[in-house]
This record gives C-alpha cells, structure tokens and sequence, in this order.
C-alpha cells in the first residue's frame, strides 16, 4: 500500500483530495501548513507528495527546498497544486526539482492518473539510477576523490521525466544546475528575428547540456526542448562549481566538452558558408545516424531539418526527393531511414 502526504491549507481540497486517494487503496497523511508538511515527511516513509504552492508560514516552494536538502526525502516525488498557470510558476517549480503539476480544480480521474503516472516513473527511477551513476563518473578520470564526490552528488538526485516538445529551459533563463541526458533525445535552437528557428545541437543520453552557460555564469543562449519523451538529471550548479574548481581532472573534461562544443560550431558555420545544399543535407543526416538512438532510422520533420541545414523548407522536401531518387535514404512520412551512409558522408560539394 502506497503512502501519500497531502499539503494543503484549504480544508475542503485537502479532506476531499485524501478522501478519494483513501478510497483508492493509499495511505494518506495531511498537512495544513508547509511547516507541518515537512515535519510529517520527516517521520513518515513516503511513495509521493502533493503540496499547495500558496500557503501561509512556509509556502511550497519552500517546502521542496528543505525536503531537497535531506537525503531521505530528496527523491519522493514531488506534485503541485495550483490555481496558478503562468509560465513562470511551472518552470520555477520544476528547476526546484518537482516532478509535476495538478492545477486547481482537478477532477478525481486527473488526480489519480498524475499519481499513478508518477509512481510508476518512480519505479522506472530504480532503472535510470546506474545509468546516470555511470555517466556522471564520465567527468572524472579514474577512481580518485573527485570522482567520489561526483558519486555523493548524483545519490539522491532525482531523475526527470520530460515529454516530447517539452522544454527544459529557455534562451534568457539562467542555469539552476548542469542537466545530464539519461535517455531520449533533446534539441537546442535559437530563434532569428523573423520567427525562423535554427537548430544548434541534438542531445543524447549521456550528453551534457548547459555546460557554457553554468562556467561563464550567464543565462542560457539556447532553448532547449524534447524531441522524444526522455529522462534528463539536474546537477545542483554550487556542487558542480566546487566540483571544478577543486580538481583538475574534473576541470580538464569539462574544458574538453567546451572545446567539441566549439569544434561542432565551427563546423556548423563552415557547412553554412561553403557547402551546397546537397551537401549540407547529407552531413545533417550523416551527423543526425551518429547522435539519434537508432542510427539506421529516425523521425524528424522537414522543419526541423530545414532549421539544422539553414535551408528552406521546400529546399529540403525536394533534396530529399532527390536522395531517395538515388536509393540514399527511405522515406515515409517524417521517417527517414539510411539506406547507405557511406555515399551520403563523401557527398561532392
């Protein structure tokens, strides 16, 4: 039996909310005030928590700050309920860690489909957990302290579950932390004066995003969005920091992500500047079979390719006829698949 703790200062929202989880089969604690609501989660073992934003004493935000700061309850997830929508609401709430939003009037089907959604990613935590272990140990170099350190880091770090076109954080917004890709893939763009985007990178699991801005202490100069539904693991940006500061290992890899950072940029812009449309098709391609899952195949729109080639969208849809014309790639719909790679990395300017 799953133990759920409400957190909610109106009495009619909370008793009714913990009357329908009750019926449902869960164990339910209430809280009345943010304070009472740490203190519960404190005593309680807990499988997830709903807690208000809007409250008197400790409001929510306040409360899944002190609960990120304990071990033992840094990773329960973590739902709000708000009346309130705005942009700025959601996004601070999930940088701060929550897992979710139920706002305010919700309906019982809404209610225990968000908890059951959340506690089955929960379970599903268990799975990502080596994998993120293992990647972040990427970053250090042998077995040395910074490398423990990272370890201590990752321990309790919750796993978060972002859906296809969901964005994680946008140009202008300054870095909480260091994101790590788990699984799926994410994009990062910018967007031109006249509304056009351009795609600047495409992001694997085991791929680090944000590491420019997080160094230079500025804000983002990307936007970054889901292409699939995938799994990222924010790093606190203060631990991360002492982190490089205090061992040159861990210094030295980041600099060597910085630097094929930079390296994939200038090929961008000399792709950009000397090579023609075909060839600039094909080297997206050949780099999308590197840096998607399934290197054979994959699904993407013409928008988006247009947006990674700095091509017209009608440029691509007839470029595309053409290599497929001449038995390149296979192409249903936004799927695309290799037929022969070798061909498409020595196209012919």
């Amino acid at each position: 039996m799953k133990t759920i703790l409400i957190i909610e200062d109106n009495n009619d929202i909370r008793e009714s909310t913990a009357e329908i989880l009750e019926l449902a089969g869960y164990t339910v604690h209430q809280a009345d005030n943010g304070k009472r609501g740490v203190d519960l989660a404190f005593q309680h073992k807990l499988d997830l928590i709903l807690c208000d934003i809007m409250m008197p004493e400790l409001d929510g935000y306040g409360v899944l700050y002190l609960l990120s700061k304990n071990v033992e309850t840094a990773s329960i997830p973590f739902i709000f309920l708000t009346a309130k929508a705005e942009r700025v609401d959601f996004r601070k709430g999930m940088e701060m860690g929550a897992d979710d939003y139920l706002t305010k009037p919700f309906d019982d089907i809404e209610l225990l489909s968000a908890i059951e959604s959340r506690l089955e990613k929960k379970r599903r935590q268990e799975e990502y957990y080596s994998k993120s272990l293992q990647s972040l140990e990427k970053l250090s170099a042998g077995n040395g302290q910074g490398a423990a350190e990272l370890k201590n880091i990752i321990a309790g770090r919750k796993i978060r579950q972002i859906k296809k076109k969901q964005v994680l954080y946008y140009e202008g917004d300054h870095p909480q932390g260091l994101y790590l890709m788990i699984e799926g893939a994410v994009r990062t763009f910018k967007l031109a004066e006249d509304g056009r985007e351009l795609m600047m990178g495409l992001h694997k699991a085991d791929d680090y995003l944000g590491v420019n801005a997080l160094l230079l202490d500025d804000a983002f100069t990307e936007t970054a969005e889901a292409v699939d539904d995938s799994a990222v693991c924010l790093l606190p940006k203060d631990a991360i920091i002492n982190l490089v500061n205090k061992y040159p290992d861990i210094s030295m890899q980041f600099i060597k992500i910085l630097a094929n950072n930079i390296k994939e940029k200038e090929d961008q812009l000399l792709e950009l500047a000397y090579n023609s449309v075909r060839k600039r098709l094909a080297q997206v391609l050949v780099r999308l079979s590197k840096q998607l899952p399934d290197p054979s195949q994959f699904k993407i729109s013409r928008d988006e390719l247009a947006s990674m080639a700095g091509m017209a969208t009608e440029t691509v849809s007839r470029t595309l006829s053409d290599f497929k014309d001449e038995k390149l790639i296979e192409k249903k719909g936004s799927h695309i698949q290799i037929l022969d790679l070798n061909r498409l990395a020595k196209m012919k300017n």
